[in-house]
């Protein structure tokens, strides 16, 4: 992992300025990033300062060597950051020959009178970057920026909550649990305190179903991506995509590797870069699926631009049964944020009613919010509204 090798760097330049940075504290770290993840700086900043930082004084000289190796180096080391600690406007006393000769990437000493070395690529990764991906469209990434929005992805947390199952278990519950106090009888000859008994709770599945029409093409890819992050991240997922037809892809997406799940994701689906027919897909969807998929209070994700050139009403009829049959119904769309937008389509303008949210899905910022909006979904489900006449 390049990260894991540019932490040990850091930690060495860490020592050199005086801290005592153990190999075990080392391991700590790696540890602990691996708890708060890597998405947000400050967290990674915090966690690293409270396992290496024993001294108040030293506090601004771990700050300092944290802003200046930690940054986006671009093409190169970024070498005058590095001396910039033992500058005097630092308010920090440092002997900075202690620091040079610089630190390769392997931790080797650079010789101070070579010009600078060019960064190998992949090496050194840093928070700026991801920031500057954040609003960015999903669709313009490159490969190397599909694969830092990716790592971002699976540092979120996607909880949509729990739902209570008609079992009962012993507990602090509302209801008396006469087996158990008729069982202590038998032992005391009577009944002495009255047990009680609460419902059980499971983890509530998400039903994912992504548009790989045509005029979905530019972001198939990155929906795959999501896909599988969400499956890795939640083992009650199952996925879906459509375009003329609807195509189970559950299984392909747990794959660990996600080329190998999107290739065979990709050779599954017959009809990919088709038309759209969302009523038609969904039609399939209640028939083949929905009784074992549906019936444990799932929270469904459409994400689709909406267009579509089958009948409005089905479309309607379909997207009505399925909001009643879920806990939650949440619709995504790439377009949705983008400059004189306006959801005008047949098909959007007759499901929209039967859509409990409607959010966009176009950067890893509306990711993000997705998150955080799966985590704090209410327990109880919004009324619905009646389907359309057949």
């Amino acid at each position: 992992m390049p990260l894991t090798a540019n932490l040990l760097v850091f930690g060495r330049l860490l020592r050199s300025l005086g801290l005592d940075v153990s190999a075990a504290q080392m391991s700590d770290a790696v540890q602990a990033l691996l708890a708060v993840g890597l998405a947000r700086r400050d967290d990674v900043r915090h966690a690293l300062r409270t396992l290496w930082v024993r001294r108040r004084n030293q506090l601004p000289i771990f700050d300092t060597a944290f802003d200046a190796f930690w940054q986006d180096h671009g093409e190169r080391w970024g070498r005058r950051d590095l001396r910039a600690i033992g500058e005097p406007r630092t308010g920090i006393s440092i002997q900075i020959e202690t620091v040079l000769p610089e630190l390769d990437e392997a931790g080797g000493a650079i010789d101070a009178t070579e010009p600078d070395r060019p960064l190998p690529e992949g090496e050194v990764q840093t928070w700026s970057s991801v920031e500057a991906l954040r609003d960015r469209d999903l669709a313009d990434m490159t490969p190397a920026e599909l694969a830092q929005a990716r790592a971002a992805l699976e540092s979120l947390t996607w909880d949509p909550g729990e739902k209570r199952t008609r079992r009962w278990a012993a507990g602090a519950g509302p209801r008396i649990d006469l087996r158990r106090a008729w069982r202590q009888s038998l032992t005391t000859g009577e009944i002495v305190t009255l047990p009680t008994r609460a419902r059980t709770t499971r983890r509530r599945p998400i039903v994912l179903f992504a548009d790989v029409s045509g005029s979905m093409e530019r972001y198939s890819r990155m929906l795959l991506h999501f896909a599988h992050v969400l499956t890795r991240a939640n083992h009650k997922v199952e996925a879906f995509v459509f375009s003329t037809r609807l195509t189970r892809i559950t299984l392909d997406l747990r794959t660990r590797r996600i080329d190998d799940a999107v290739t065979a994701a990709a050779r599954r689906v017959p009809d990919w870069s088709g038309g759209t027919r969302i009523g038609d897909a969904l039609r399939t969807f209640h028939v083949r699926w929905a009784r074992s998929v549906l019936g444990r209070g799932a929270v469904v994700l459409m994400v689709s631009d909406g267009w579509d050139r089958g009948d409005p009403q089905e479309m309607a009829r379909q997207v009505a049964r399925l909001q009643r049959s879920c806990h939650r119904l949440i619709w995504l769309s790439p377009l949705l944020g983008t400059a004189d937008y306006r959801p005008l389509t047949r098909g959007l303008v007759a499901a929209l009613p039967y859509v409990d949210d409607f959010l966009p899905v176009r950067t890893l910022r509306n990711l993000e919010d997705l998150a955080a909006h799966l985590n704090r979904l209410p327990p109880r489900r919004a009324p619905r509204r009646q389907a359309v006449a057949s």
